[in-house]
C-alpha cells in the first residue's frame, strides 16, 4: 500500500568522529526536548505555578533550537538534498506541527479539553518524528 508520497533516494552514510558527535548531540536535544514537553505538560495539568518560572519559558526554546540547528548541521554534513529525500520534508512539517501542538498545549489553549487534545497531537506528532528518523520513510513506523 502506497503512502502517495515519493520514495527517498537512500541517504550517503557517513561515519566520521564530526557526524558521530552531532548525531549524538542532535539525539540528546530531542530527548531533552520531549522530557521537557512531558514534565511541563504534567505541571500544566496540575495546575502548577513552577511554569512560570523564566527557566521553564526560556529553556525549551534553547533546546528546541539546538535540536533543530543540529538536524541541520546533519542534513549539510550528509550532503543531503531536501528535495530527494521526502523523509527529510515530513519531518521537518512534523516538528513544526510539534511546536504548533506544544504551544496550544501549553499555552494558547483556551480550555483544558483543547490543551488536552493539543498534548496528546504533540506527544503523537513526536512519535511520528521518530519513526521517520529511524525508518528514513514519511511512512514513520508503517515503513
Amino acid at each position: 500500500m502506497g503512502t502517495g508520497l515519493p520514495l527517498s533516494k537512500p541517504a550517503v552514510r557517513i561515519e566520521t568522529p564530526m557526524y558521530s558527535t552531532i548525531k549524538i548531540i542532535h539525539i540528546s536535544f530531542a530527548m531533552l526536548s520531549i522530557a521537557g514537553f512531558t514534565l511541563r505538560g504534567f505541571w500544566m495539568f496540575r495546575k502548577s505555578t513552577i511554569l512560570d518560572m523564566a527557566l521553564l519559558r526560556i529553556a525549551p526554546h534553547v533546546v528546541d533550537t539546538a535540536f533543530l540547528l543540529t538536524g541541520i548541521w546533519l542534513v549539510v554534513l550528509l550532503q543531503l538534498s531536501v528535495k530527494e529525500q521526502s523523509w527529510l520534508i515530513a519531518k521537518f512539517v512534523a516538528l513544526f506541527l510539534y511546536v504548533v501542538f506544544g504551544a496550544i498545549a501549553l499555552r494558547r489553549g483556551k480550555t483544558m479539553r483543547i490543551r488536552t487534545a493539543a498534548f496528546a497531537a504533540a506527544l503523537m506528532t513526536y512519535l511520528y518524528i521518530v519513526g521517520v528518523a529511524l525508518n528514513k520513510s514519511p511512512a514513520s513506523w508503517l515503513a
